[in-house]
């Protein structure tokens, strides 16, 4: 009864499902206060530039200044968002832009603000943003069910593109009322819905067995786990080459409404407006497209209804016909990106989630940055009609690339982590920051299944590496030909240790697989070796033993 119940129910909600959810409900009804706000402050600051200088490079530079962080502080944003508590990161990142939206708002009700302080806090707010962004969206996952993690993804989306359908208008609204001081005070008022949603979230907390990373492994880890991750890369370079192709529509549409349309800054918004609500239908239709079409049909066909339109805007004169136009390439580039985002989120771990989306993240606005100088370079030769006609062809174009890294399909085994049942001997005094760790695995495989083994062994590799070793090699006896040797390594008992706790069931079932070619009767077979073990060495007999103090011995 209640299953026949339950389903209507859950069609009738389609893509707002995830709002069923108090706490991504509340969170998300809050973001989209602070997207307005962030949206008001850009065109505040825009403005009080326009103020205190006449120089165009120093107006352009506000949009830099906002938007640089957020590349820039991405992946080690990602990185902490995945060593620490994404809750108390997401608080921090909130409570730091807070600050600086509001000491901003005080220099400018005072009379202080000269164009570089502006441009410094204009950065300094969009650091704190940048901290934020990866500790909330890789914290969804914890927020709804898992069926409804591809929606509430696309909500995300949605709650950033209602806000830039209408928060510049508003802003400039603000500004013509009160001034940019007044703007900038919007921001800092509309960033605290959201610090207390927050706030008043009861995250399960998840007791971490051992200490965290240093910042500059936990990079390292996250951009090793995507280089060795098929899956993961595969979206990366994607969302890269749509990011260089798409990103003439943003880099040219201010010259499509003065050149080619002849119009005036009104003209603008509304091009604007029309590419946001586009969006916003975009990222509403993402469970429906997953669900009627393979992840990478639906790509493609994004690709290239969107490179049509942009065409068609190279080729348009008639401001309706721009704006039509700009609505449906707005809902395809959304509907695409989308896609891309949940490809990344599905294919990932718990244990990476951050550092994945923020590598996501990363790869396509440095794609859209990479591409807008380039079709603005195209621009100067050949007209702005003529570079977004030639960027519609190459986006038309790019689902080729799907023949040869097609969108991935991810099981849960994949990314659904397990932990391990034995732990492993220590009889050295070591601990987390003991090593290098050198492990050897021996295998007896029957010499006719060699090839199968072999073959089995070079996808092995890919988990070992992706998880934290480094090093790998496979190695034969050329005495007894039924011998072969696993061998990699990590830098740190720490390191090792970790490696070990982010197997996925996909890694074991992998590694059981391995063992299958095992035969059986051989007796123990994977060694742990400490490199250059100096400190475990007593040089002198009347030196203390330290193996024999258990309290120095790690115990996991």
């Amino acid at each position: 009864m209640s299953e026949a119940g339950s389903a209507p129910a859950s069609r009738s909600w389609g893509a707002f499902e995830p709002l069923r959810e108090r706490t991504f409900r509340t969170i998300w009804s809050a973001s989209l206060l602070s997207n307005f706000g962030q949206l008001i402050q850009g065109v505040g600051a825009a403005w009080e530039m326009t103020r205190l200088t006449s120089s165009p490079s120093m107006v352009a530079l506000v949009q830099t200044a906002l938007m640089l962080p957020l590349m820039l502080v991405a992946v080690p944003a990602g990185a902490i968002a995945d060593m620490f508590d994404r809750r108390h990161i997401a608080m921090i990142g909130l409570s730091f832009a807070t600050l600086c939206a509001a000491t901003l708002t005080t220099l400018a009700a005072l009379g202080l603000t000269t164009p570089w302080v502006l441009l410094a806090f204009c950065s300094l707010i969009g650091a704190g943003v940048a901290l934020y962004g990866p500790a909330w969206q890789a914290s969804v996952v914890e927020q709804v069910e898992p069926a409804h993690l591809p929606a509430a993804v696309a909500l995300g989306s949605v709650s950033y593109n209602i806000a830039r359908s209408f928060g510049p208008a508003v802003g400039g609204l603000i500004v013509v009322a009160a001034g940019a001081t007044a703007a900038f005070a919007v921001n800092a008022v509309f960033y605290l819905p959201l610090l207390i949603a927050f706030f008043f979230w009861q995250r399960k907390h998840i007791a971490h067995r051992l200490p965290p990373e240093r910042i500059d492994r936990a990079v390292i880890s996250g951009v090793r786990y995507a280089f060795h991750s098929p899956p993961i890369r595969i979206v990366l370079i994607r969302a890269f080459v749509f990011g260089v192709a798409a990103a003439s529509t943003s880099a040219l549409t201010p010259l499509v409404a003065r050149d080619l349309l002849k119009g005036n800054a009104s003209t603008y918004g509304l091009l604007l407006g029309a590419t946001g609500v586009g969006a916003v239908i975009g990222a509403l239709l993402v469970s429906e497209t997953r669900e009627r079409l393979k992840a990478e049909h639906a790509v493609r066909l994004c690709a290239i209804v969107g490179g049509l339109m942009v065409c068609v805007i190279g080729l348009s004169r008639s401001i309706a016909l721009t704006g039509a136009v700009m609505f449906v390439s707005g809902a395809a580039y959304m509907l695409l990106i989308a896609l891309l985002n949940v490809g990344v989120q599905l294919s990932s771990p718990r244990w990476v989630t951050a550092r994945a989306i923020s590598l996501f993240q990363s790869s396509l606005t440095g794609g859209i940055a990479f591409g807008a100088w380039m079709w603005g370079r195209v621009a100067v030769e050949w007209g702005v009609g003529g570079a977004l006609i030639i960027s519609g062809a190459v986006l038309v174009l790019t689902p080729l690339i799907g023949f040869f890294l097609p969108m991935p399909r991810v099981s849960q085994s994949e990314v659904e982590m397990v932990e391990v049942a034995h732990e492993p001997e220590v009889a050295l005094a070591i601990t987390v920051r003991s090593g290098p760790i050198a492990v050897e695995i021996d295998y007896n495989v029957e010499p006719d299944h060699a090839r199968q083994f072999y073959d089995v062994m070079l996808k092995l590799e890919n988990a070992r590496l992706r998880n934290g070793g480094f090093d790998w090699s496979l190695s034969r006896d050329i005495a007894n030909l039924s011998l072969w040797t696993e061998r990699f390594h990590c830098p740190t008992w720490g390191d090792y240790l970790r490696q070990r706790s982010r197997l996925t069931k996909s890694d074991l079932e992998l590694q059981a697989l391995a063992d299958s070619f095992h035969t059986a009767g051989s007796g123990s077979r994977v060694r742990r070796r400490l490199e250059r073990p100096f400190g475990s060495v007593r040089w002198r007999a009347e030196t203390p033993d330290p193996h024999r103090d258990p309290i120095s011995i790690y115990t996991p």
